[in-house]
């Protein structure tokens, strides 16, 4: 589990937030918890306004696969929060199989990332404008999903298999994951 390098180096999507994940250095975090209001608060009360604009930051990034959405992804271990660059992160480190690393960045959205052009494919995972990152002549086994959280934030999440090879089996993970995730973000 290195730190992740840039996106201009060898793994895409491990580079591509200044992050890496499992074989190219899986790292996450996850603080903490979502607070919710009671049912039975008054139509007066006011909540408390969000520490963070993009609505991230009372999400915890390892809360985001539910048991279920492990096995579904092939996860049969918990994450591990992790910080990386200053970022909240969670680590899912599959032994002698893959990893993958979902990261809260609440300072750059899709349009702030560094990301070379001609590796990108732009989509959407659910209500969510996307990235799809992976440098396919490298065939490294890496690849992301850059999930855009309002204008300033994104959510990325980015697969590393073992052996660094069989990149579109990485970007099918990824695929799998970003589309877990994403009903759980603002």
């Amino acid at each position: 589990m290195g730190e992740r390098v840039n996106v201009r180096g060898r793994g895409v999507a491990c580079g591509l937030l200044l992050f890496s994940l499992a074989a190219c250095g899986q790292q996450t975090v996850a603080p903490g918890a979502v607070g919710h209001t009671s049912a039975q608060a008054t139509a007066s009360a006011v909540p408390p306004p969000s520490a963070s604009p993009t609505g991230l930051a009372g999400l915890d990034p390892c809360t985001l696969l539910s048991p279920q959405d492990r096995s579904a992804a092939g996860v049969n271990v918990l994450g591990k929060p992790k910080d990386i660059a200053g970022a909240r992160a969670c680590d899912w480190t599959v032994p002698g199989n893959f990893g993958v690393t979902v990261t809260f960045d609440e300072k750059h959205g899709l349009t702030d990332l560094d990301v070379a052009k001609k590796n990108v494919t732009k989509t959407t995972v659910g209500r969510h404008p996307a990235l799809k990152v992976a440098d396919k002549k490298a065939a490294d086994g890496t690849c992301a999903v850059l999930l855009g959280i309002g204008d300033g934030a994104s959510v990325q999440i980015d697969v590393s298999n073992t052996g660094f090879s069989d990149t579109p089996l990485a970007c099918r993970r990824a695929g799998t994951v970003a589309g877990l995730v994403e009903p759980e973000l603002p």
